[in-house]
């Protein structure tokens, strides 16, 4: 009998457990965050920007209790150029799991996190996994393999000898490599019109390599170069196009090499124009709005006066 009470007793407790395991987990991570050492980042490589902006900030707080902080990691983490890592909700942020699905499924918003890292610590996908107990975890598969990046790392130092002068103005610096890519690049119209894929036309690689580039392998290649220079920059993305954003002389303006090596309908002659270098975001709106037309919010620094 004592054997039927006892057996009886544990089905129960077997059973009140499932259906509150949901709950059991919370409360052991709740304990295990008051308790536990604090989740510390001790990895970050050579491209790691120690840059802060107005949309994300470097943290070094993994346990997040609102949703800006909880952008602030999700930006550091890719910025630091870790593959993985793990941080814990903090048990007063409520909503903090059902924010991290919301940006885990919104790929413009993770995109324009991306836009604000280096170009070798951005990410081709990024995944996202979690618990109800507020453990969550990214996974981060880099746009760049090591291969490409030694590569492209070997030129762009061959190619800063030559195009950056140490005692010259920081806007002929820039100025001789807008046109060095422009006038060694063209516009991957196979890419871009039709889905024609022979190039790797949309990083870096291309333009420095095969000699084509759409957007996306302009402004990585720029922005490659104004690290060079140590000047700050981030890439900045509409709908439909990407560009560069960089501090100049105390300000931010635009520069997009894409729409300064216009497509010739011929084929027959090449040039450069100098339309969209350095210019302010009023201005770049006067020429052209369509393409250009960005989130305010996400790139604050080039909010128009």
């Amino acid at each position: 009998m004592k054997k039927v009470f006892f057996l009886g007793l544990f089905l129960i407790i077997i059973a009140i457990i499932f259906y509150y395991k949901d709950n059991i987990v919370t409360y052991i991570n709740d304990f295990i965050n008051k308790t536990d050492k604090e989740v510390v980042m001790d990895k970050y490589n050579e491209y790691y920007r120690d840059y802060d902006f107005m949309f994300v900030q470097n943290t070094k707080d993994f346990s997040p209790t609102n949703q800006q902080e909880l952008l602030n990691i999700y930006y550091t983490i890719i910025n630091s150029g870790n593959d993985s890592f793990t941080f814990y909700c903090d048990p007063s942020y409520e909503n903090c799991i059902n924010d991290v699905q919301t940006f885990s499924n919104d790929q413009t918003f993770l995109s324009d996190i991306n836009n604000y890292v280096h170009p070798f610590n951005s990410f081709k996908h990024v995944s996202t996994e979690y618990d109800t107990g507020g453990k969550v975890t990214l996974s981060i598969e880099k746009a760049y393999t090591d291969e490409e990046i030694n590569l492209i790392n070997d030129k762009v130092n061959e190619l800063s000898s030559q195009l950056i002068y140490p005692n010259d103005s920081t806007y002929n610096n820039i100025l001789r490599v807008h046109d060095y890519i422009i006038n060694n690049s063209k516009y991957d119209s196979d890419r871009s019109d039709r889905d024609i894929i022979n190039y790797k036309s949309d990083i870096a690689y291309g333009p420095l390599f095969e000699g084509y580039a759409i957007c996306g392998g302009y402004t990585d290649l720029m922005q490659l170069f104004l690290e060079k220079m140590n000047i700050k920059s981030y890439r900045v993305s509409s709908n439909k196009h990407v560009w560069n954003a960089v501090y100049y002389n105390n300000n931010w303006v635009n520069l997009d090499l894409t729409w300064d090596d216009p497509i010739v309908d011929d084929g027959s002659v090449d040039y450069i124009e100098h339309n969209f270098f350095l210019i302010s975001t009023t201005k770049l709106h006067e020429i052209e709005k369509t393409e250009h037309d960005f989130n305010y919010e996400r790139y604050s620094e080039l909010r128009e006066a």
